[in-house]
């Protein structure tokens, strides 16, 4: 499944690449996110709970930060990710490319391609791309606050 959300941020594009750079913080801003762990500078564990249509459930999971390219603003992530219960994985590579609008707002581009196995993939794709919009939209509104917080 191919997903491509766009989210704008009132903050100059330095200060929203330095903000999506700090994964610990980053988590923070996500939705549903229970654990974190840093391993290294670019590999994380996690625990994402979130509601999937009628079903509740709970991703355990490792992000590598792949490509860190602050020349061009963009990242890259690579998400492995199971759900034991449903016997369900995903996996996912996330592309992150701010373009910037003016010197105090900041357009993000996220381009995520996933596949999702198991149970969860018994989902339609409708299902799961409005979960995908919804956890987005809130990580904006939260990454947003911080950004202004931080100011």
């Amino acid at each position: 499944m191919i997903l491509d959300q766009k989210v704008v941020v009132q903050a100059a594009p330095d200060k929203v690449w330095e903000f999506l750079m700090d994964i610990p913080a980053v988590s923070a801003c996500v939705p549903g996110v229970e654990s974190f762990e840093k391993i290294d500078d670019d590999t994380f564990l996690g625990t994402l709970k979130v509601k999937v249509g009628p079903i509740g459930v709970k991703l355990n999971g490792k992000v590598i930060v792949v490509e860190r390219d602050r020349e061009n603003y963009r990242s890259r992530m690579d998400v492995q990710a199971a759900e034991k219960r449903l016997n369900s994985a995903v996996s996912a590579h996330a592309t992150l490319t701010l373009v910037p609008r003016s010197a105090t707002e900041t357009e993000v581009q996220i381009h995520t391609e996933s596949s999702i196995l198991g149970k969860l993939g018994e989902f339609g794709q409708a299902v799961m791309r409005r979960k995908a919009d919804q956890i987005v939209a809130e990580f904006a509104k939260n990454m947003a606050s911080t950004i202004g917080a931080s100011s």
